[in-house]
């Protein structure tokens, strides 16, 4: 193995390219991975279908797993996402064969541990490759004993880095596959772009535009068809067997800036207007100033344009009035505490009453030992409300139920009070009401990541580079200089492979509709729109998207910011069984503090919304059951609304 040094230390102050010549007039970069649990093989099928891929990005760090990891490191194991493993020796040996370049954030908090993971795969497939490391670094550890941990940043601080990191590694080492550490999602599509279209950092058009391919596709197949089909929705309908082919997307890059993102053909999934105005305006907050680290964009004027049922033309990102921004994310880890929570079923007649009487047993038996420590736990009868979208008042409905299950989840600054939690949940066995069966229980302890804005100049990044043994390659194999041969793993074995099609006639049920909805009578907000939640830190960012594009200004007359804050004042009952007190309690704080954002967003006749405070602190410590909030999309939509006739002019409602 060979090992080349790492490159100077640099901050993250902007500095106009010196190399900065096209390399190409077009570009093609795919997405692999749009979230740390994502499929290998769906990005294998990508790889076998689209032959003219230069890049595939696998974007697998979050705020979630980028804490986990940060636990993980400080327990001893590994910094550095494990699956690494299992995506490249799946896709190693035909992204080499093809010369596609592989971009990932799996080096998370260790990525020179990646980097040496990577040459070990490599070395076992008998492949020659040059393996890239694009991290932040810690100017403190640099001559000190730590010295060679010096990319450790102290306490797992990790900042969010833009394309440059990525672009030097490109520039300098032509390599098979770039690892980095936190980088921004787009940022990851923007790097190759920019390499090799002659982009410069003063081409804020062009970077806008670039920016907004990254982030259409940095969450996979949410552009394709995953996470939009919907049976209870014509509009969003598609056969189960769609979903099991979805194509992950690419996009088509120009130098001049021209944008089309793209599915393969004969693939299943979606591809249209809706697919791609859900993933615009998915977790961006104000569509005027969308932030990062390369250019601040404004994406109200972006519009899709069909060109056929496997690509679409984006056009109309633009820079913001101020286009660049002066100070950069940082994530730091917190410790938050211990959770402790507990599960338990009840089923048949009066089973909601009998978790009531659970639920109240415990807070006592609580109470008994650690007074007001109960104000510290939420509970949620999962069957019933467990996504705090209804309230209890319908006796009826209760009769109904026949098969529920309490969970109570507690948040305590002490172990110990964590682990006294789950004792007397435990109990319910023995002292609590009849037929309580299937308990389970857990404590873990809590970290989140606290935010705060740097300067770019105390932000520090260096790159190096690796490469295995040289050697040769065939069609058939690998060999090596000393006459070793290896046969490559990836040929007719699998089960889409290079020769294999795919019918290309697919329906595509999804044209919207093409007359306004009825007005004057309740339906439910379905039958005008779709919707995409997502989470922002604590913050929750949903979008309106009428399927009858003229609707949107009946819609800015009911979609308020009091009508938003009515509709998820519940998730904030910390119990299943709020009384009248508690209910007026939790209006009050919501009206005094959460705060509602409304955007127009007129390229796509739909609205965004944003909802600061709404989440349970966010993802890293909600006990929540949907962390993220992404169910609250369908409870928005399940709302009763009395559209009005046609009225109005667009404007920015912030409450």
């Amino acid at each position: 193995m060979e090992i080349h040094e790492g490159g100077v230390i640099r901050n993250c102050v902007i500095k106009l390219r010196e190399d900065c010549k096209k390399r190409r007039d077009k570009v093609y970069v795919g997405c692999g991975a749009g979230f740390g649990g994502d499929r290998p093989l769906a990005a294998l099928k990508l790889l076998q279908r689209v032959k003219e891929l230069n890049y595939i990005v696998l974007e697998c760090l979050a705020e979630r797993t980028l804490a986990e990891r940060y636990q993980v490191m400080v327990s001893g194991g590994d910094g550095y996402d494990s699956r690494i493993s299992d995506w490249m020796r799946l896709l190693l040996p035909l992204a080499v064969e093809r010369g596609t370049c592989i971009i990932t954030n799996m080096g998370a908090m260790d990525p020179p541990g990646a980097q040496e993971k990577v040459i070990e795969i490599a070395s076992s497939l008998g492949l020659s490759v040059t393996v890239a490391v694009a991290h932040e670094i810690s100017l403190a550890n640099i001559g000190s004993a730590s010295h060679e941990k010096s990319f450790l940043m102290e306490g797992g601080i990790s900042t969010y880095l833009g394309a440059a990191p990525i672009v030097e590694c490109l520039e300098k080492y032509q390599p098979n596959v770039v690892i980095t550490s936190r980088v921004a999602d787009a940022a990851l599509f923007l790097a190759p772009m920019i390499y090799e279209l002659g982009w410069n950092w003063d081409n804020l058009e062009q970077l806008a535009q670039g920016s907004l391919a990254g982030h259409l596709l940095e969450c996979g197949c949410q552009l394709t068809g995953g996470y939009f089909m919907h049976p209870g929705d014509k509009s969003r309908d598609m056969s189960s067997s769609q979903l099991l082919d979805l194509s992950l997307p690419y996009a088509e890059i120009s130098s001049d800036g021209k944008v089309c993102v793209a599915k393969a053909e004969g693939s299943g999934g979606v591809l249209n207007f809706s697919t791609c105005a859900q993933q615009l305006l998915y977790e961006i907050g104000n569509p005027g100033a969308y932030v990062t680290p390369d250019v601040i964009i404004d994406i109200r004027d972006v519009s899709f344009y069909p060109l056929s049922s496997c690509k679409v033309l984006c056009a109309g990102a633009k820079p913001s009035a101020v286009s660049i921004p002066d100070k950069l994310l940082r994530l730091v880890p917190k410790d938050y505490g211990w959770k402790g929570w507990g599960e338990i079923s009840y089923g048949g007649y009066e089973c909601v009453k009998r978790a009531k009487i659970a639920e109240y047993l415990v807070r006592s038996w609580m109470e008994e030992v650690i007074p007001d420590v109960s104000s510290h736990v939420v509970s949620y009868i999962v069957g019933l409300d467990s996504l705090k979208s209804t309230g209890l008042s319908d006796s009826a409905s209760c009769h109904m139920v026949s098969d529920i299950r309490l969970r109570m989840d507690g948040l305590f600054k002490l172990k110990e009070h964590a682990v006294q939690f789950i004792t007397d949940f435990t109990a319910l066995y023995t002292n609590g009401p009849a037929g309580g069966g299937g308990i389970s229980t857990g404590h873990k302890k809590e970290i989140i990541l606290e935010k705060y804005l740097v300067k770019r100049e105390h932000v520090f990044w260096q790159t190096a580079v690796k490469h295995t043994r040289v050697m040769k390659s065939n069609k058939t194999g690998i060999e090596f200089q000393d006459g070793t041969h290896i046969s490559l793993p990836y040929a007719s074995a699998l089960p889409f492979s290079e020769a294999s099609e795919v019918n290309s006639s697919i329906d595509v049920p999804f044209s919207g509709r093409i007359s306004p909805a009825p007005s004057g009578q309740k339906i439910p907000l379905y039958d005008v729109a779709h919707s995409r939640a997502g989470d922002k830190g604590n913050d929750l960012n949903f979008s309106i998207i009428p399927h009858f594009p003229p609707d949107v200004e009946r819609l800015k007359r009911i979609i308020t910011p009091q009508w938003v804050k009515k509709v998820v004042s519940t998730l904030l009952n910390s119990s299943s069984f709020p009384d009248t007190d508690a209910i007026n309690e939790r209006d009050k704080w919501v009206d005094e503090n959460v705060k509602v954002e409304i955007y127009e967003v007129k390229g796509i006749r739909s609205l965004n919304v944003v909802v600061r405070d709404i989440l349970d602190g966010g993802v890293n410590c909600s006990r929540r059951i949907d962390r993220h909030g992404k169910t609250i999309s369908d409870l928005i939509l399940c709302q009763q609304v009395v559209l009005p006739p046609w009225l109005g002019r667009s404007r920015t409602l912030i409450a």
